[in-house]
């Protein structure tokens, strides 16, 4: 203790030299690294791969992160899958065999892969180690940071016993400079490069390379043991001059002419306006020679293109080239996000022209209803006022130019209303005839092509839905974009509402209610077309009853009619101006309003004269026929099955709608009691129409009818006979019963003289009102599925020409993403993009194939005796990074290949020598002044060779230089193995 408080004893500072230095962490890191992913041990048991393995083949890849200091440096590790594990083999192996990366560098079945890693393609190994700068961080540039990494690797490798090889990238990562080393018992390969701007003179041939290589391996022995020598050069053709258009030149004298692949309107164009296929490469290759075979120095090469034994080719594809159909979704999605509504966009408000007579237009519906008129109603229907609208809207556009020609304009409608042409050929003599549909009819076979529509929630092919789908897709991209779509849903709008106002049926789509499987837009378009049936009923059964035959000959006009031009519209409402506009009671909405049945009218004068004979049935009024042979319970009479009114159709939406009115009653008994009575509307008609059939019935009569399963039947035995006795079923019992309750209620009326559950004209209103509000961008949503729709079946066809499988199988696919991306109410936009793009690439794939076969001379209808070998071939250079030419440059694809080559070299060197058509046949190597092929774009030798080094005495290992020489890259990666045992 005395010595510790010794102010003058000493304190020694301890430093700890077992302290590890960074350096240490590093080079423990890495070997902790490979035995984490296995790679300590022997590597010889790996037998060299097939012919295209290394393309074919599955590449294994693992990373991870390390760090020197502060430095992040990421290790990978790439393996080929492969085919069969020989686990049992490794175990017998020699101790000192060499590594499988040092066997891996003689083999020759893979020297030139055409998609692999670039170490593969120079060092041609199956199994190795990448260590690389991190994602953020500085290139390894001094040469000092260079050899302490290469030093790492080297005692990681001799520590752990590794014999996988290890690499480390240097410089700039742009030049793919990798150095490394590989080590096995008794061997070690290092792996060096050279990487240069230009090629040096001397080494710009293939003497000069073997001179190098010799230098490098320094044998002694004499005679050198043989050089293996593979070479391969790459020519590039760019110039299709020589080919047509990928589209067809614009017909400038057709009406919608003018636009490169212009189509009629009802139908979407296909194909790509640029070339597809920007380069085509053709490799040609030398596999196996050895020095002294073939002369190639800075005089005279014999490295003839036409003469090498192997051809391969590979075509380099445009980005991203303009196509049709792509360009045309594109622009139709685009409209989707707009927010501008028609009015804005169309930029007028009529509420500041012609005052007086616009003034009529607003009170045109409350004269109408009016109970006296001074002025015939033809005058004041809304359909007229619509029409004299339009005048003025016509006569402000002559000032300001209007968004779509009238020619254009009547084009589109006779493509959406083809059955106008017919009124208006026959009433318009002085005009041309009509054009015929442009759209033409589908195959409607059933095929599961023409039901496609029931999986995307699109609308049938051909019908209105799916033709204005089309029409405003090439209104918005070739005639005015968004200002011509909002121009012709005006118009189309405009169309609806005359045919409402004149009972003309709507042309292209199916009767009966709207069907909830399509699209919205179609759903109303069915509403408004079932409201005009319902009204012509009407109008019919009226016209009859009461006898009017001036009314009925000009009711039973032909249907096909329109309001296609200005002047189609004035003779139209001209013939039609006796005719009021519509019928009294279609406007009201009042309690006393009956609907009337045309198809009653046969049967109540049947019932009138069966009423003559027979008294008792003088008042039963609206049957359709005796049910079953049953009778009344309370008399011997017949039950007849009434002529009731049909269901009120509804669209998707209103059944929402209606389903959150019905939600929002809640579950209270007062709120029951008011939901089932608002479900009992049609309930009530039914037992009104009954009741009038059937006099004298009684509810269990009504019953046996509309619900058999209500009534229960069952044998009692009364006195000895069996009789059978019915009564209600224990759920019509239930005090308070709704069905009792609305019978007691119900009064004896036929169907004709009931107060209507579908009121057209309401409902007719509310579908126009609703068609009106629609924005641009509203329509183009709801036409969304239906343009999907046909570019779906427009690349079924074109790849049906083609036959490619890939494309037919993405087809597939993307019916079936669609269907899941279009049902949804609120559609996801990021999605939808995706799955456009998704479209334009298949199109992109089947443009690519059209012009290859256009290349290779493979025609629809010209088989010839290549034609199956051609066409394999094409389909080949789509599915494959590249495709080897059968027969080389003697072969049908390589003499075609040889042909665009020498057409390329001479309009390259402006070489129009007329006398040299006819001499394609010609050997190569004549006295023409135009050589056939450019010089070559790159080319590549690949040295091997096996000698002992460093000694003579050494080992035979395996040596090798792989050299590139392009016009702005000289490389060099060379394996250069030596014997370790004594050095």
């Amino acid at each position: 203790m005395a010595a510790d408080s010794d102010p003058e004893t000493e304190v020694f500072e301890i430093t700890d030299f077992t302290t590890a230095s960074e350096w240490e962490r590093f080079v423990s890191r890495v070997e902790e690294v490979l035995n984490d992913w296995k790679l300590i041990g022997n590597s010889a048991g790996r037998s060299p791969p097939e012919k295209g393995g290394y393309t074919t083949g599955t590449w294994l890849e693992k990373s991870q992160d390390i760090n020197f200091a502060d430095f992040k440096f990421f290790i990978n590790h790439f393996i080929l899958k492969p085919e069969s594990e020989k686990d049992d083999e490794k175990d017998k192996l020699e101790e000192d065999a060499f590594p499988s990366a040092m066997q891996d560098l003689l083999c020759m079945n893979n020297d030139f892969p055409p998609r692999a890693h670039c170490l593969v393609r120079w060092y041609g190994m199956q199994e190795f180690v990448v260590i690389s700068p991190g994602a953020n961080c500085e290139a390894i540039i001094s040469e000092s940071k260079c050899n302490l990494l290469l030093s790492s690797i080297s005692i990681s490798l001799a520590n752990s016993g590794c014999q996988v090889p290890i690499f480390v990238q240097i410089q700039q990562k742009w030049r793919r400079m990798y150095v490394g080393e590989c080590q096995g018992p008794g061997v070690r390969t290092d792996f060096e490069m050279v990487h240069l701007r230009k090629v040096p003179s001397q080494y710009n041939h293939l003497s000069g390379l073997l001179d190098i290589f010799k230098s490098k391996i320094g044998c002694n022995l004499s005679p050198l043991p043989p050089i293996n020598i593979a070479i391969r050069f790459t020519y590039i053709l760019q110039d299709w001059q020589q080919h047509s258009w990928p589209q067809q030149p614009p017909d400038f004298d057709t009406l919608l002419g003018g636009e490169v692949g212009g189509v009629e309107f009802g139908k979407l164009p296909f194909g790509a306006c640029e070339e597809p296929i920007s380069e085509l490469h053709l490799a040609t290759t030398w596999p196996h020679l050895t020095e002294g075979i073939v002369v190639d120095n800075d005089v005279y090469s014999d490295l003839d293109p036409l003469q090498a034994p192997h051809w391969s080719v590979r075509v380099r594809t445009a980005e991203n080239p303009q196509c049709l159909l792509g360009d045309f979704l594109t622009e139709f999605f685009k409209l989707c996000c707009r927010k501008e509504s028609t009015e804005e966009v169309l930029g007028r408000a009529l509420a500041d022209e012609e005052g007086q007579e616009n003034s009529d237009i607003s009170s045109a519906l409350s004269r109408l209803t009016e109970p006296t008129a001074t002025v015939p109603i033809s005058k004041l229907s809304v359909s007229n006022m619509v029409h004299s609208a339009r005048k003025h809207i016509r006569r402000r556009r002559r000032t300001d130019e209007s968004p779509l020609h009238n020619d254009v304009l009547n084009s589109v409608l006779l493509c959406l209303f083809p059955d106008a042409a017919v009124e208006k050929s026959s009433e318009n003599s002085k005009n041309k005839p009509a054009q015929p549909n442009a759209c033409g009819k589908a195959d409607q076979d059933k095929s599961p092509d023409y039901n496609l529509f029931l999986q995307l929630k699109s609308a049938p092919i051909d019908s209105l839905t799916y033709r204005l789908a089309l029409c405003v897709c090439l209104i918005n991209y070739n005639h005015g974009g968004l200002r011509a779509v909002a121009h012709l849903w005006q118009e189309f709008v405009l169309e609806l509402r005359y045919r409402w106002e004149n009972n003309y049926l709507i042309y292209g789509l199916a009767g009966g209610p709207p069907d909830l499987r399509c699209c919205l837009l179609h759903q109303k378009l069915q509403m408004l077309n079932c409201c005009i049936e319902r009204k012509r009923a009407r109008d019919e059964a009226r016209r009859t009853q009461e006898g009017g035959k001036e009314r009925e000959h000009r009711g039973a006009g032909s249907s096909h009619n329109g309001r296609l031009t200005s002047d189609s519209t004035t003779a139209s409402a001209s013939t039609k101006e006796v005719s009021p506009g519509k019928s009294w009671d279609s406007w009201s909405d009042s309690e006393d309003e009956f609907f009337e049945c045309l198809s009653d009218q046969g049967e109540t004068e049947a019932s009138h004269t069966e009423g003559e004979k027979d008294g008792s049935k003088s008042k039963a009024e609206g049957r359709l026929h005796p049910c079953n042979n049953m009778t009344l319970l309370n008399s011997a009479e017949p039950l007849y099955v009434p002529i009731t009114q049909e269901p009120a159709p509804m669209t998707e939406d209103l059944l929402e709608e209606q389903s959150e009115v019905l939600a929002k009653l809640g579950t209270s008994a007062e709120g029951s009691h008011l939901r089932a009575r608002m479900q009992s509307a049609c309930l009530l008609s039914d037992m009104e129409s009954f009741k009038a059939a059937n006099p004298g019935c009684v509810l269990e009569d009504f019953v046996r009818w509309y619900s058999p399963r209500d009534y229960v039947e069952e044998e009692v035995d009364e006195s000895g006979n069996k009789v059978v006795k019915g009564e209600l079923s224990a759920r019509m019992k239930i005090p308070g019963n709704m069905w009792v309750e609305a019978w007691e209620t119900a009064r004896v009326t036929p169907a004709r003289r009931q107060r209507r559950l579908f009121d057209d004209t309401k409902e007719a209103e509310k579908v126009l009102h609703y068609l009106a509000m629609q924005k641009p961008a509203d329509v183009t949503r709801h036409l969304l599925p239906c343009i999907l729709h046909s570019a779906i079946l427009k690349l079924k066809d074109e790849e049906s020409i083609e036959d490619i499988p890939s494309v037919k199988k993405s087809i597939q696919q993307a019916t079936s993403q669609a269907s899941k991306l279009l049902h949804p109410p609120n559609y996801d936009y990021k999605k939808l993009e995706d799955f456009i793009n998704q479209l334009i690439a298949m199109e992109t794939v089947i443009t690519r194939a059209r012009s290859l076969k256009s290349k290779f001379s493979i025609c629809e209808g010209e088989k010839g005796e290549d034609t199956e070998e051609l066409e394999k071939f094409v389909s080949s250079l789509l599915e494959e990074p590249e495709v080897e030419v059968i027969g080389a440059g003697q072969g049908p694809a390589g003499s075609i290949i040889h042909k665009m080559f020498i057409n390329s070299q001479r309009a390259a060197l402006l070489s129009a020598l007329e006398e040299d058509f006819s001499s394609d046949r010609r050997p190569a190597g004549g006295s023409n002044k135009v050589p056939d092929f450019p010089p070559p774009a790159g080319r590549e030798i690949l040295l091997r060779t096996c000698v002992p080094r460093p000694a003579p005495y050494s080992k035979a290992l395996p040596q090798r230089l792989f050299c590139v020489l392009m016009k702005e890259e000289f490389r060099l990666a060379g394996a250069f193995s030596s014997d370790t045992a004594f050095f």
